[in-house]
């Protein structure tokens, strides 16, 4: 289960904008960063709420490549690409993506996962190279997906 005293800063950058979100969840770190590292897992939690994933392509590697389609409850799709620039297993996973929905838009994103007592805290921070209305929503979304990611854990 995720703390749910999160606090999500926000900036405008220079390059455009960035976030940090920070969760405790009640599982050990092995378990939560491998729920980042396998497309059987991600499907089930990487999305807000009311979207899915058909399709989830993971080249977990440095230098490998990964592949989301999402769907909405409409029925749109949009894509996400990327390249995984740092994994340090079990503490980070550093990749550079690009959101098709936001022209233009690169994104750094940083999880790291730190654990104490059997329990996991998970840092995301993304940097976006384009401020738009889709980048300042990412921090809800965001807070979405690591409820899913807690509920995936839960119930495995």
């Amino acid at each position: 289960m995720a703390a749910s005293n999160e606090k999500i800063p926000t900036a405008k950058t220079p390059a455009g904008w960035e976030f940090t979100i920070t969760r405790v969840f009640d599982a050990p770190r092995a378990l939560v960063f491998e729920m980042w590292t396998k497309p059987e897992h991600l499907v089930r939690w990487w999305g807000p709420t009311g979207i899915t994933m058909p399709v989830c392509e993971v080249d977990f590697r440095v230098g490998g490549a990964l592949r989301f389609v999402f769907r909405g409850p409409d029925g749109k799709e949009h894509r996400a690409e990327g390249i995984y620039r740092e994994i340090v297993v079990p503490e980070r996973i550093v990749f550079i993506s690009t959101l098709h929905f936001v022209p233009g838009d690169e994104v750094r994103t940083t999880v790291t996962f730190t654990e104490h007592d059997g329990k996991t805290t998970l840092t995301l921070h993304r940097i976006h190279s384009v401020e738009s209305d889709a980048t300042k929503g990412e921090p809800a979304g965001w807070s979405q997906v690591l409820d899913k990611l807690a509920a995936a854990l839960a119930n495995r």
